[in-house]
């Protein structure tokens, strides 16, 4: 059913069993998975079924650290959320990304990725991957064409990617979610506030406002944020009327360890001779992205990541996408991005025929940024048309990051040469191991992580192995505002999977 809370009486009250804040991927795959239950489950959403600029200034805020793209622009807000211009590039992520490593500060899951790989096939099925198959060797065997650039290389292995249609969860889902007897969407239903009760170890009631001034109560039995690793922070620090520092925060957690992937041109890679590397270029099923292999991570002390090659001829007509995305209106940077994309592909067809076309390759580096303390959501002064702090962000990077992706690129130089296959240019910004400065088109994948990560200690976690916020009972986050560690992957494909967890963790804490 949908409601639009904007024809409520104001002060009404609605009781439900689930609130879930937020109608992204995250809210609805978990709305998705109680269709048909017994409980009753509404969804909030902050606008309607379409871009709201109004309801988008809510989205507001500053960057006090390192360059970023506007705050506005980053995420959709309305049904469907950012998949609304997602990109559709999905992996999963390794054994590695959840392990304790001892060099890497405050990494490590807790969880093992056995118990959220029980959910990737249905996430895999949300986003409409096609078969359930994550082996190069299945795509080798499948794609003929097909061929390794380090076939069984001791240091280097391929990453598999597939590619979602993208899945634009606002249009596939909306009439599931709206016909499920079960389920209430209510559309302009921004939260304001959430109150507990006096211990302060159980929410009670959700504050929901919108623009014409109206104002709502929703009380459940559980209270689910699922609204972006930068939103849920943002809701937990405003929700301080009896907390001062913010639900969750008595040890200055939330908000802490932002994370985002690190994504520049770092480098060039050059072929003695002639190879299309169809393995590794993008296409409407999958692609392979160079990687390296646990031990040699180990070894050199480094972070986890990828190598993505282009064509060097298409790769140079591509500003780097902190360039591109440069507006506060989303509409307008997708439109320009698509713009330049298509420009390059087009140039492709004559590009073939020059020389270096299936010699020289553009390397772009996608790598985690290591977890940091200082890289945080913290609130603004400045509110929002409800009377909300806006989030300002500072997304501050470490020594390793840098560290990280030079010493990538200097392992597969070395790999290239000593198989006589070719060589690598690494950019000059990776020249110098003592400079820690970053290229200028060094910029972010879009994908906030982090803000509310699970842990079992709370002095370093905001929620626990089953992303309930310590310390009260019926309040979690879902999402990858969760991630302890972001991982070398997109965040999309796991952060569904760790949703659908919380889900079936909710369902067995109701039935008891």
């Amino acid at each position: 059913m949908h409601i639009d809370a904007r024809d409520l009486e104001n002060n009404a009250t609605i009781e439900t069993d689930i609130c879930i804040i937020g109608a992204g991927p995250a809210g609805i795959s978990i709305a998705l998975d109680w269709i048909g239950k017994k409980e009753k489950v509404v969804l909030l959403e902050s606008a309607g079924f379409d871009y709201d600029d109004k309801i988008q200034d809510s989205y507001k805020g500053e960057n006090t650290g390192l360059p970023y793209y506007p705050l506005k622009s980053t995420r959709l807000h309305y049904f469907g959320g950012t998949s609304g211009h997602w990109g559709g590039f999905c992996a999963k992520l390794d054994p590695i990304d959840i392990e304790k490593r001892s060099w890497i500060t405050d990494s490590g899951w807790p969880i093992s990725l056995d118990e959220l790989e029980a959910f990737y096939p249905k996430a895999h099925e949300l986003v409409e991957l096609g078969p359930y198959q994550w082996s190069v060797d299945y795509w080798l065997d499948t794609k003929p064409k097909f061929k390794q650039l380090f076939p069984h290389n001791d240091y280097l292995w391929d990453k598999i990617w597939k590619i979602s249609p993208p899945t634009r969860f606002g249009k596939k889902y909306r009439e599931a979610i709206v016909n499920a007897p079960n389920i209430q969407l209510y559309t302009f239903a921004n939260l304001t506030n959430l109150t507990t009760n006096a211990e302060g170890n159980l929410v009670t009631e959700a504050e929901v406002k919108n623009l014409e001034g109206k104002s709502y109560t929703v009380k459940a039995k559980q209270f689910i944020l699922a609204a972006g690793a930068i939103q849920n922070a943002r809701m937990l620090l405003a929700a301080n009327k009896q907390q001062p520092g913010g639900l969750g925060n008595q040890n200055d957690v939330v908000g802490r360890y932002f994370m985002e992937h690190i994504e520049v041109r770092s480098g060039e890679l050059w072929l003695v001779e002639p190879n299309d590397l169809a393995l590794y270029m993008l296409n409407m099923e999958a692609r392979a992205e160079i990687a390296v292999k646990p031990a040699m991570q180990k070894q050199l002390g480094i972070t986890n990541g990828t190598i993505s090659l282009s064509p060097l001829d298409v790769a140079n007509r591509l500003r780097a996408h902190s360039k591109s995305w440069a507006s506060d209106d989303p509409r307008q940077n997708i439109a320009a991005v698509q713009t330049e994309n298509k420009n390059a592909e087009e140039n492709k067809i004559t590009k073939r025929f020059k020389k270096h076309y299936h010699i020289a390759y553009s390397m772009f580096s996608r790598f985690e940024s290591a977890p940091n303390r200082d890289s945080r959501v913290f609130l603004d002064t400045k509110t929002d048309a409800m009377g909300t702090p806006l989030a300002s962000l500072h997304w501050a990077l470490s020594e390793i990051d840098k560290k990280s992706i030079r010493r990538v690129h200097e392992l597969i130089g070395q790999q290239l040469g000593a198989a006589g296959l070719g060589r690598v240019k690494v950019f000059k910004f990776l020249e110098d191991p003592h400079n820690n400065g970053w290229s200028e088109g060094t910029s972010g994948g879009w994908h906030h992580m982090g803000t509310t990560r699970m842990g079992t200690d709370p002095k370093t976690s905001v929620v626990d192995a089953n992303c309930q916020v310590h310390g009260i009972s019926n309040l979690f986050c879902a999402g990858s505002s969760c991630f302890p560690t972001s991982g070398a992957a997109n965040p999309t494909l796991s952060l569904l999977a760790l949703s659908l967890r919380l889900s079936n963790y909710i369902k067995g804490k109701m039935s008891v």
